[in-house]
């Protein structure tokens, strides 16, 4: 779980010279983090908050701009989530987004009602005054609704300045005030023009920098570790995975010789992939790696066991006392390095509202994937620098340090490996299936151009058999499921339409190759209904 220690560094940055920000106050939106992603791709920093905040606090972090995001409440119910009202005051720009629009309406002395036709999915917004919000967006753009509710009077101050057929007032302004709203979501990929409305009012309105970039994320991040950690030892369990291998080049670059990674090989990993990992880091690049060969011990620990849930805690459970060992014999260690992403930390410390009572009513757990969840009694300090960052932003941070496009680009794997993608029991003739059926269908995405265009692509292995004919002789062996899909962010997913010829190649290459397959099928589900893994 992300430290408090860096959820409270994350608040700090506004305080940094090297960057300008935009505060975004949360009111449950499905689509609050996209609105800080967007906000990033237009080298802004933005930080995701809880729409109680105070105006005393948001003063204090000092953003140039404020976002107001949608939510799933009426306004005018009677426990209606509310901002501080004294943020009106603080002379900062300010853009209502759906919910927020409502919001700004009403608590501003508008009206907002019940809409009479009510708005979901893409309308055609026709831009009746541009102002600065609406510079250089063509007068009709095709945008995404989601609301149930309309502004219907407008405040005081305030002009139309956009509608559909179905909502008269879409957008509005005060631009004395700099306050605005929009009643779509610009974030989203639906709203043609909605990337260049948040870059308006994150540029023209804000009047910020647009200095967030990587190669400065990098030098403040460095010297952040090089302060923190001074002449001590760190420790970082390291998976393959881009967030941990990228993190590990950013601490050898800061730190040197200082660090350790450690790789524990459970025997889950895909086909050479440990023996390649080992090779880049320890030979190519002289990172000190402390390789711990567990493969026995974690097949052993899950022999028989058929639950997808059961098999994650036992290897989640197995993996924290093997990296305590490990840990206590290469010790001892001050500092434990994670790669915690940004949207770890905003489900540490996020909220779900309470739609009677306007109250945060739950908070999310996170442990980071890539070290299982370890106990607090290991007496490590943490040091997560990438905390800020969302995963693309690692990406990018990657490719800055010089990080092979083979780890770079590595598509999510998650932590049980392919122990979940054996689906029943996991054997060890079984996960040989599997290595080699995956082997062969991301070689060929990749020979075909494809590797980076799809989320994720992996083979999954059926606990059952079906009857096939090889060489005039009836066979009953396994089968093999192909999983492509694409995604932005993995939280939902369609799934990928491979050109058939490929779906050919891999099918009769995997049945021809692979020992023990008669049948391959491919996975035509998205993400919902079906999760993007099996298990």
């Amino acid at each position: 779980m992300p430290s408090t220690e860096v959820v409270n560094s994350i608040s700090k940055m506004s305080d940094n010279a090297l960057f300008d920000s935009i505060a975004i106050l949360d009111f449950g939106s499905q689509y609050s983090q996209l609105i800080a992603r967007r906000i990033r791709e237009v080298n802004t920093f933005s930080e995701l908050l809880s729409y109680n905040i105070s105006a005393t606090e948001l003063k204090r972090l000092n953003p140039k701009g404020i976002i107001l995001s949608g939510g799933p409440n009426s306004v005018y119910d009677e426990h209606a989530p509310k901002c501080d009202p004294a943020i009106w005051k603080l002379g900062i720009p300010i853009l209502g987004v759906c919910y927020g629009m409502q919001l700004m309406g009403q608590e501003l002395g508008g009206v907002v009602e019940p809409s009479k036709v009510r708005e979901y999915g893409r309308a055609l917004l026709t831009v009746v005054h541009h102002g600065k919000l609406f510079d250089g967006i063509e007068p009709a753009m095709e945008s995404w609704m989601s609301h149930g509710d309309s502004v219907v009077g407008l405040p005081e101050g305030f002009k139309v300045a956009a509608r559909t057929m179905d909502t008269p007032t879409a957008a509005m302004a005060d631009e004395e005030r700099n306050f605005y709203g929009v009643q779509f979501h610009p974030e989203v990929v639906h709203s043609r023009g909605g990337q260049e409305v948040i870059r308006n009012f994150v540029s023209k309105i804000c009047g910020c920098s647009l200095s967030w970039t990587m190669d400065k994320f990098i030098d403040q991040a460095i010297a952040e570790v090089r302060e923190k950690v001074g002449k001590r030892r760190v420790l970082l369990a390291l998976s393959g995975g881009v967030d941990s291998s990228t993190l590990a080049f950013l601490l050898h670059k800061a730190i040197g010789d200082q660090l350790t990674c450690m790789f524990i090989d459970q025997g889950f990993m895909r086909k050479n992939e440990p023996e390649w990992l080992v090779d880049v880091f320890a030979k190519q690049f002289k990172i000190n790696v402390h390789f711990v060969k567990a493969r026995d011990r974690f097949i052993n620990k899950i022999a028989g066991v058929t639950d997808p849930e059961e098999k994650r805690k036992l290897i989640g459970a197995e993996f924290i006392r093997t990296f305590e060992q490990e840990s206590k014999a290469l010790g001892p260690f001050d500092f434990l390095a994670q790669g915690t992403l940004y949207p770890d930390v905003i489900e540490s410390s996020g909220h779900t509202i309470d739609p009677k009572t306007g109250e945060r009513v739950a908070v999310k757990i996170k442990s980071h994937h890539n070290v299982g969840g370890l106990p607090k009694d290991l007496q490590f300090k943490l040091v997560e620098p990438f905390a800020r960052l969302f995963k693309d932003e690692v990406r990018k941070v990657a490719k800055e340090l010089d990080v092979p496009e083979g780890i770079r680009e590595r598509h999510p794997f998650p932590g049980p490996g392919l122990a979940i993608r054996v689906l029943g029991e996991v054997t060890k003739e079984r996960l040989k299936t599997l290595r080699e059926a995956d082997w062969i269908v991301r070689e060929e995405i990749k020979s075909h151009g494809l590797y980076r265009q799809v989320w994720q692509v992996f083979a999954v292995l059926l606990p059952t058999k079906s009857v096939g004919v090889m060489g005039d002789q009836r066979t009953y062996e396994n089968q093999v499921v192909i999983r492509a899909v694409t995604s932005e962010d993995g939280m939902t997913a369609d799934w990928a339409r491979l050109p058939y010829d490929l779906l050919d190649t891999i099918s009769r290459r995997i049945v021809n190759e692979v020992p023990g397959v008669n049948r391959v099928v491919y996975d035509v589900t998205s993400k919902p209904p079906a999760t993007i893994e099996w298990e």
